[in-house]
């Protein structure tokens, strides 16, 4: 299978199993202190992905240096990114979260037109994304009201943003070792540093999990980690930028399919209109020009 394909079955994969992670995480958050739910995750990941690599005989970084340029990849996308998700939906409901989370491609694309050598898209490129984001906003309406606790919102926002930075300094920067190691490591700093967090905010004491939260976090790990993480890392090492990250717009989606699948969740017309405006965006973005200043990653 050429990497064209192999990207394609990524971006479908990131598209499908992490639309259905904000269930999980919701179920999850329920039972689990939100910081310790998110380091459990991945410190069990990423330690199961590092002995697959050490058993493999894959390539380890040998410099201190490379090992810490890689665990800022995990520290913007797990530690900083996904405990802001952990801890909005606390908050607000999944549906919202997977809208607000939808703001990423907008977000990488603008943090790459302030970067020497970015990737640009062209104007029917962010046409595309005018009317994929506006299929999620449609989406967001069809309970009939939007979740408006404000500080979850922020929190998502941030979230957003966290997750764009952290992507456009994994795809501009040139790490040493195999990309299997590098995810492990990525996972395993971030979920050091979730866990740390917890403790330190008392969740030590909080944690009594229910058997809801505690298949919610073995969901998770399998197949939001271990499967999930591991497509988007190899997508956007492979796929532009802009266009890997049209996969949030997918994401809604996926949770209103499983919501009408698993919970009997009724399917408006409303829906389906929003689905058609989000998979017409996704596929305007996915054909529009990308123009690239700069082939080579940053050695820094």
């Amino acid at each position: 299978m050429e990497k064209k394909n192999y990207g394609l079955l990524a971006y479908i994969l990131v598209c499908i199993i992490w639309g259905s992670t904000y269930l999980a995480i919701r179920v999850g958050v329920q039972s689990f202190p939100p910081f310790l739910f998110g380091g459990i995750r991945f410190i069990t990941a990423g330690t199961a992905i590092l002995l697959f690599g050490y058993f493999k005989k894959l390539e380890f970084p040998k410099e201190k240096i490379d090992y810490l340029k890689i665990s800022v990849v995990g520290i913007f996308l797990l530690a900083m990114s996904n405990s802001l998700v952990l801890a909005a939906e606390m908050r607000v409901n999944s549906s919202t979260a997977a809208l607000l989370i939808a703001t990423i491609p907008i977000f990488m694309a603008l943090i790459e037109l302030f970067i020497p050598g970015g990737s640009r898209i062209n104007l029917f490129g962010w046409i595309g994304m005018l009317i994929g984001f506006a299929g999620v906003g449609i989406l967001s309406l069809s309970g009939g009201e939007l979740d408006t606790d404000m500080i979850g919102i922020i929190l998502l926002i941030l979230a957003g943003f966290a997750w764009a930075a952290g992507s456009v300094y994994s795809k501009r920067t040139a790490f040493k070792g195999s990309i299997v190691v590098q995810i492990g490591v990525q996972m395993l700093s971030g979920g050091l540093l979730q866990t740390i967090m917890g403790i330190a905010t008392g969740e030590a004491a909080r944690l009594n999990p229910e058997p809801s939260g505690i298949w919610a976090l073995l969901y998770l790990i399998m197949m939001g980690s271990l499967v999930g993480y591991t497509s988007y890392i190899y997508l956007i090492n492979v796929w532009p930028i802009s266009k890997a990250g049209t996969y949030a717009y997918i994401n809604p989606i996926v949770a209103m399919f499983l919501g009408w699948l698993f919970l009997g969740e009724p399917v408006t017309a409303r829906m389906i209109v929003s689905a058609a405006f989000i998979l017409a965006g996704v596929l305007v973005v996915q054909k529009s020009r990308v123009v690239e200043k700069a082939e080579e990653k940053i050695e820094a």
